[in-house]
């Protein structure tokens, strides 16, 4: 569905994408991560056709960038881009026009997309009286209102609380088993490990790490991970070392990777000596790959899938 490859783009001396290539398969959710400055917002406005690269190659539905391919790419921005005093229809009925839908096709289309959102029932309601979840879901029904292809979601859920979120989660995943394909840029990374298929992590104008969370499980030398709460921090890393134990400070917590899986006697043997308020165990998340990867992805057992 989207091909992108070399991709070149700089403002004055700065480069702000270096060689950015990556592919979306039709039907996928696909989860662009990267730090502020990566190069997410660039590389959107040159897929939209709203900015030219320099150089590099992207094909849409098999066709190049222009103005035709618009008509094919559905945006939900992260700023909602809502009519607020206009009624949930009329701002469908707004941008369908833009796209040049028939006045049949614009009044099919409004049904179709309150009801994809689930936002049937406020129809006749001005957007200012929408909650903000709901407004998050007109944005995206805005998006929708033309049948794209490819639909891009900016930080959908930004700024929203858990319910909410869950909303939203519960609508994307509905729209990829209608056969939607999505491209999805965001900072929450539990949302990336929940609704994507595959993650490409973005820095530098590069993608250094791409995959399905299997496969960039395999980037760090971990089965596990053991979080330690003890007033002896630095006899408790010492003690990790020792025992081969990779140590790493996670929001302060003190975190342990095990390279295999230890019985829960075996680890507590282990610190035997340190006093342990509390401890616990999890598996290897999106959020300890990403930190690794961005801030040292020389580190991994297997090579990076890089471009």
């Amino acid at each position: 569905m989207l091909e992108i490859t070399n991709l070149k783009k700089t403002y004055g001396q700065r480069q702000v994408l270096q060689g950015l290539t990556l592919h979306i398969e039709a039907g996928e959710i696909y989860g662009l991560l990267g730090p502020n400055g990566a190069g997410k917002t660039t590389t959107i406005n040159i897929l939209c056709n709203l900015l030219r690269s320099d150089s590099g190659v992207i094909r849409i539905g098999n066709q190049p960038v222009s103005e035709a391919t618009k008509k094919i790419i559905g945006v939900a921005p992260q700023e909602n881009l809502l009519y607020k005093t206009l009624s949930c229809a009329e701002n469908l009925r707004f941008y369908a026009k833009i796209y040049g839908l028939s006045r049949k096709a614009c009044e099919q289309r409004i049904g179709y997309c309150l009801e994809a959102v689930g936002l049937g029932d406020r129809r006749n309601a001005p957007i200012e009286t929408l909650s903000g979840g709901m407004q998050r879901r007109m944005n995206i029904a805005v998006a929708l209102v033309h049948q794209p292809k490819l639909l891009i979601l900016d930080e959908p859920t930004t700024g929203l609380d858990i319910e909410t979120r869950y909303e939203i989660w519960e609508l994307i995943q509905r729209l990829r088993g209608e056969g939607m394909t999505i491209l999805l840029t965001t900072h929450l990374l539990d949302e990336a490990q929940r609704l994507c298929q595959r993650i490409g992590i973005l820095k530098g104008g590069q993608i250094i790490a791409e995959g399905t969370l299997a496969e960039l499980r395999k980037m760090i030398p971990a089965r596990e991970i053991v979080i330690l709460q003890t007033v002896e921090k630095e006899a408790a890393i010492a003690q990790g070392k020792k025992a081969g134990f990779t140590y790493r400070s996670y929001g302060g917590d003190l975190a342990f990777w095990l390279p295999k899986q230890l019985e829960l006697k075996e680890i507590l043997e282990i610190f035997a000596d340190i006093p342990i308020d509390s401890i616990a165990r999890q598996g290897v998340q999106l959020e300890h790959i990403y930190v690794e990867i961005t801030k040292n992805h020389g580190i991994t057992e297997v090579p990076l899938k890089t471009v």
